[in-house]
Formats: structure tokens, sequence, C-alpha cells
């Protein structure tokens, strides 16, 4: 009969246990999760902003020959991510995509100019930046136009700067939900064990020796629950970039990696500190106050 007794009693532990450590692992996928999109908001933003071309088109008297060293020279500007060469064959062939094959019958001559479509850093994706770089390119030799979506620049800055406001309350306000349930988890758990903390506070036992063993097993309840988060966070990150492989050109590896490696950091501190308050308040209760 004991023996029963006390199987119930050890299943009953490893359930609640298990619930704990499920309970925690979901709240800190949650939080990896909001990691993610925060430490990857500035990758995107500049993913957007680095895909707005800057169209510099040449006279039409320009040869190919003749702009190459302009060509060089924008290799060599600060403000230049990447640059493709449009010539005239090329820039007839996407003319004939958007007009038809039979737009060049209206005029006696190719119409279509040398171009360079250029793509700028994204700290450079900016009015004034932009003021800047298009003087700078109208410079160059035999340099006719300098073309750009003025009203995208504009819209993408101020959404991308909404979006920034946005995110920045939204994680906040995701990370305090996080330790809040945390909280209440851990307490749940510890309330369990009220009357064994003021038993062993009756027969003499200090508030460390009671609390040690308390904060040791949410040491490793956090390190478990962090590893099975991670685990999550591995498994949805892996169907999301196989699903959308351009992800992997947007996210930033490095804060990827270092979100891996601060959610059990974080799971071992919340639950860390939720346990060390939840047991020195359980410690201080008087007799009267455990059975409420």
């Amino acid at each position: 009969m004991k023996k029963r007794e006390k199987n119930i009693v050890y299943r009953r532990l490893i359930q609640s246990y298990l619930s704990s450590v499920i309970s925690i692992s979901m709240v800190l996928l949650l939080a990896g999760l909001t990691g993610m999109l925060g430490v990857n908001a500035k990758s995107v933003s500049d993913y957007f902003r680095e895909n707005i071309k800057i169209s510099l088109i040449f006279e039409d008297i320009a040869t190919e020959q003749e702009v190459m060293p302009s060509l060089d020279i924008i290799g060599q500007k600060e403000y230049v991510k990447d640059f493709e060469f449009v010539s005239r064959e090329k820039g007839t062939e996407e003319m004939k995509e958007i007009l038809g094959e039979d737009f060049l019958d209206l005029f006696e001559v190719n119409p279509i100019p040398i171009s360079v479509d250029i793509f700028l850093k994204a700290d450079y994706i900016y009015t004034d930046s932009l003021s800047f770089i298009k003087q700078d390119l109208s410079s160059l030799s035999l340099a006719k136009e300098v073309v750009y979506q003025e009203s995208l620049v504009g819209i993408i800055n101020d959404n991308m700067e909404k979006a920034g406001y946005v995110a920045g309350v939204l994680i906040l306000l995701l990370l305090f939900i996080s330790f809040v349930l945390i909280n209440n988890t851990v307490r749940i758990n510890l309330y369990a064990k009220r009357f064994v903390i003021y038993t062993m506070k009756l027969v003499g036992a200090k508030r460390s020796f009671i609390r040690k063993p308390l904060l040791v097993k949410g040491i490793w309840q956090g390190i478990v629950s962090g590893v099975i988060a991670d685990i999550l966070l591995g498994m949805l990150v892996y169907v999301a970039v196989r699903d959308l492989p351009e992800l992997l050109a947007i996210m930033d590896k490095n804060m990827i990696i270092a979100v891996f490696a601060v959610v059990p950091l974080l799971g071992v501190l919340l639950c860390l500190l939720s346990t060390f308050f939840i047991s020195n308040r359980l410690i201080s209760m008087s007799g009267d106050d455990i059975y409420y």
C-alpha cells in the first residue's frame, strides 16, 4: 500500500514538473520568436531599402566603350552596394516585354540609351543622401539623367520607421507577458510545496537551506525549458527557410545564433528570479496563511 502511494506521489510530481517545463518552454518559444523578429527588424528594413533601384541614363550618343570608365568610378563609390550595366540591346529587350515586339517600328533609330541600375547601401536611402548621390552621379562623363522613385523612398522610410516603433512596443509587451506567465507557472508549482516548506521551517531549517534545492530545481527547469524552446524554434526556422529560401538573404545569421543562446539563459534567469522571490514569500508565511 505504501509502495502504491509512493508511486502515485512520484507520478504526480513528474506530471507537475513536466507540465511546468512545457508551460515555460511555450513561453520561452514565444520570447524566442519575438527576439527573432526584433533582431531581424533592421535586416528586413535594409533589405527593402537596398532593393530600391536608381537608374543612371547616359546620353543617346554614348557607346559602351565610352561609359566603361564611369562604371569603374561607380563601383568605387562608398554608397554603392551593387550595380548592373544595362546595354542598349538588353534595354531594348526589356522594353519589348513591356511595350510589345513592334514598338521600335515607331522610331527610325533605336531610342533606348545605355544605362546602369544602381543599388545603394541601406544607410544612404534617405532624401538628403539621395539628393547628393543624384548630383554626384550626374557629374559623370556622358551622364544624362538619374532616375529613381522618390515617392517609393518616402513610403518605405515612413513605414519602416513606424514599423520599428510598433515592433519595439510589441517586443517589450511580449517579454513582459512572458515574465508574468513564467512567474505564475513557478508560483503555482512552488505553492504546492508550501506545507513541506513550512514543516522544514518549524524544525529549524534556515532560509538558505530551504531555498537552495528550490533554486537548483528552478535552474534546471529553466535549462530544460530553454533547450526545448530552442528545438521548437529551430524547427520553425527550418520550415520557414525551407518554404521561403529568400529569408536567408534577409536574416542576420549571427543574431539568430545569439537568440538561440539567449533563450536558455533567459529561461534560467526568469525561473531563478521567480523561484527566489516566491520561495522567500512562502518561507515567510505564517501557519494560518498556508491554508489560503
